[in-house]
C-alpha cells in the first residue's frame, strides 16, 4: 500500500475532545462530510460517546460519508487491582464497539481515573500490575480481532520519556508512537522510533511549534490552551523531524498506519474555522504527498503488516 493508502485522521483534527471548555463542538456529519471531501478513507473514534456507541449505528453514518472505522483512543485504568474487574469491562466495551464498527486498533491509555488522567505518578511496585493489565487488554483485543497498542499521552500515567521506557520495558506491550506527545513527554522522537521501531503498532502523527511547546512542559501554558495558540500546525511547519521520522517507519516494510492528528480547538461561531481545518489537513497530506517520490526512490520494498480484515 502506498503511503497515502494509510492516512487516517481523527475527529480531534475538528476540533472534537471530551476536555470540558475545549470549544465549539461541530456536529457529527459536519465533521465527517469535512474528512470525506478533505480525501480521507478511515477515521478513529475520537472521544467516546461523540460517534454513535452501537457498531450499526457506527458503520452506518461511516458508510454515508465514505469512511471506515480504523480505531479507537480508549482511556484505562491499569494500575489498580482494585479497579481490575470494572477495566476489563472498558476494555470489553470499547473492543465491541471498534471490532463491531469494523476498526483494528484498541489504543489504551493509562489515566489515573477516567475523569482525572493524572495523578500522582505511578510507584515501582505499580508497574508490574500495569503490565499484567495490559496483557488482558491485549487479550480482549485479541479476541475481537483488534490489535492493542498503549499511547503515551501527555497528562496521563504514561507521560514522559522514562515513563515510556518504564512500561515498555515492563511489559509487552505494542506502542503508538505519537510524534508530538512523546515530544512534550521529553523524547527524542526520531530515537524512540528507531529504539522501538520493532513495537510500533500505529503512528499518530503531527507536527509541533517548539516555542509553544516549551511553554506547555514547563506549565506556562495547559495543553488546551497550547492547542488554541496553534502548538500542533500542519506537518513539515513545526520543529520535527517529520520527514525524517517517515523515511524511518516506512523502510520498516510493515505499512504502517499513520493517523493525521493536528488537534484543534474551534470559537462558537467561528466561520471561518471549518474552512480553516479543512485547508490544514489539506497542507498536512500534500507534505506526505511530496515524500512518497523520495520513499519510491529509495527503493523500499514494502510487506503488508499483519492486521485483521475489514468485516
Amino acid at each position: 500500500m502506498k503511503l497515502l493508502d494509510r492516512i487516517a485522521t481523527a475527529p480531534i483534527s475538528w476540533g472534537v475532545c471530551e476536555m470540558p471548555g475545549w470549544g465549539y463542538q461541530l456536529p457529527v456529519d459536519a465533521v465527517l462530510k469535512e474528512m470525506s471531501a478533505a480525501g480521507f478513507t478511515h477515521t478513529e473514534l475520537g472521544s467516546l460517546g461523540y460517534l454513535p456507541a452501537e457498531p450499526a449505528e457506527l458503520r452506518a453514518i461511516l458508510d454515508k460519508h465514505n469512511l471506515s472505522l480504523l480505531g479507537g483512543f480508549v482511556p484505562l485504568v491499569l494500575h489498580d487491582p482494585s479497579q481490575v474487574e470494572s477495566t476489563r469491562e472498558a476494555a470489553t466495551d470499547a473492543a465491541a464497539l471498534i471490532s463491531g464498527g469494523g476498526g483494528r486498533f484498541l489504543v489504551s491509555c493509562a489515566v489515573s481515573h477516567p475523569d482525572n488522567w493524572r495523578q500522582t505518578p505511578l510507584a515501582e511496585h505499580q508497574w508490574p500490575v500495569v503490565a499484567d493489565t495490559l496483557a488482558e487488554v491485549e487479550q480482549i483485543a485479541a479476541e475481537h480481532g483488534l490489535i492493542q497498542a498503549l499511547h503515551p499521552h501527555f497528562g496521563c500515567l504514561v507521560e514522559t520519556n522514562a515513563e515510556t521506557d518504564q512500561v515498555l520495558h515492563a511489559s509487552d506491550t505494542a506502542l503508538v508512537l505519537d510524534t508530538a506527545h512523546l515530544l512534550l513527554g521529553g523524547g527524542d522522537v526520531a530515537e524512540m522510533a528507531k529504539r522501538y521501531l520493532d513495537r510500533i503498532a500505529l503512528v499518530h502523527i503531527k507536527d509541533v511549534d517548539l516555542g509553544i511547546a516549551a511553554q506547555v512542559k514547563a506549565g506556562e501554558l495547559s495543553l488546551m490552551q497550547g492547542v488554541q495558540q496553534g502548538l500542533f500546525p500542519p506537518l513539515g511547519q513545526g520543529g520535527l523531524p517529520i520527514a525524517e521520522i517517515v523515511d524511518l517507519l516506512e523502510k520498516s516494510g510493515r505499512d504502517l498506519w499513520y493517523v493525521l492528528e493536528q488537534d484543534a480547538a474551534i470559537a462558537e461561531g467561528d466561520p471561518s474555522a471549518i474552512a480553516r481545518l479543512r485547508f490544514d489537513a489539506c497542507q498536512s497530506i500534500d507534505f506526505l504527498r511530496s515524500l512518497e517520490p523520495v520513499l519510491a526512490g529509495a527503493g523500499t520494498s514494502h510487506q503488508q503488516q499483519q492486521l485483521p480484515r475489514e468485516g
